[in-house]
């Protein structure tokens, strides 16, 4: 069981908080009032003044997992400020800029959560929204003026990192960062390929940099490639269709980080790794393709990764600021999120919108 909070009562709470809402699978979001829980002894109250918007906003006001609970007010790349604490935080006080990512509980008594892996806890992880609570309610996301959160589950941002830059550290920065810090991508001189440029491509290709590396980005669209080599940085761009140009890269890659959803043959990439590569999938593809024998006569290494635990996380947020490593963002008001899903469905973004919660939610 998720442990409970303290003095938690939802007798206290009333509709105070003002969120945006998808009411069927249609997805279309307005504006809906609800109520936050009360703060208990280990919560922290955080005025949202940001929120990044992510596929998984797409997936659950839609219902493509058949699982939404209506209304779904979804986000889960939440930055803002702490408004009020419980008499037992420790780690946060008021004026505190924070993030809260995808997940807001955990049994806190499993392995993985004792390691700080709350994102495998095995008992029961509650994401952001969409999901049933300790207390019985259904959480909530980003997409309203508040939320109170367990202080487990939140994250400290430094005074000088942007709270709108921060907020897609939540999910997409931190999507990459936890697998390429796993599988010790860390290693300056290696190299390393990036497979699509969206939200999270472009944030594996900042870390790469930042870690020293040698980075490549294989996209399906050449229209990418002045902004990918000079915006992002990359030292190389290679269409992935090329067929030339990926042969001429053989055996090649210390490590690649698959970011693309749609179904791909994974062949012509683990054909790049050098012998004991790892390739490591964040998107999640219906199925993945590839012959055994192309990895077994390699020694190579396919790996799935998700996003990390609160260890992890918080390492994450303060590598970026001590680095300067910002995501590229669209800042949008709340008003413009239902064209903004629209526009991500068609990868019309770069490289991550963001919701401006502050000055545009009334």
């Amino acid at each position: 069981m998720v442990k409970q909070s303290t003095t938690m009562s939802s007798l206290t709470a009333n509709d105070d908080c003002l969120g945006w809402a998808a009411r069927d699978a249609s997805g279309v979001l307005s504006p809906y009032n609800f109520s936050r829980r009360a703060v208990g002894s280990d919560d922290v109250s955080i005025k949202i003044t940001h929120c990044g918007v992510c596929y998984g906003d797409v997936v659950w006001t839609r219902n493509k997992h058949g699982d939404s609970m209506y209304p779904v007010v979804p986000g889960h790349e939440i930055a803002g400020i702490v408004k009020e604490v419980g008499s037992n935080v420790h780690h946060f006080k008021v004026g505190d800029h924070v993030g809260v990512g995808t997940y807001v509980n955990s049994c806190r008594d499993c392995e993985y959560c004792n390691d700080g892996l709350e994102v495998h806890c095995v008992k029961e992880l509650v994401y952001t929204f969409n999901r049933v609570d300790v207390d019985g309610t259904i959480t909530k996301g980003g997409y309203s003026s508040y939320i109170v959160v367990h202080e487990r589950y939140c994250f400290r941002i430094p005074d000088n990192y942007p709270l709108a830059s921060a907020a897609p550290l939540l999910c997409a920065g931190i999507t990459v960062y936890a697998p390429m810090v796993r599988h010790k991508m860390n290693q300056p001189g290696k190299s390393l390929g990036v497979i699509g440029l969206g939200g999270l491509g472009h944030m594996a290709v900042k870390f790469g940099k930042a870690f020293g590396l040698n980075v490549t980005i294989f996209s399906t669209s050449l229209s990418k490639k002045q902004e990918a080599l000079t915006l992002l940085g990359a030292d190389r761009f290679v269409v992935s269709a090329d067929q030339e140009q990926m042969e001429a890269l053989a055996k090649s890659f210390d490590f690649i980080i698959d970011t693309a959803s749609g179904v791909h043959s994974l062949d012509p990439y683990i054909s790049l790794l050098k012998t004991a590569g790892v390739l490591v999938l964040v998107g999640f593809p219906s199925e993945a393709k590839f012959s055994p024998a192309i990895l077994n006569l390699g020694m190579k290494t396919i790996s799935g990764s998700i996003v990390g635990g609160t260890k992890v996380t918080q390492e994450m947020i303060d590598f970026c600021a001590a680095h300067k490593i910002y995501p590229n963002i669209e800042v949008i008001p709340i008003q413009y999120a239902n064209e903004a899903l629209e526009r991500l469905i068609k990868k019309d973004v770069k490289y991550r919108f963001v919701i401006d919660i502050e000055n545009s939610l009334k």
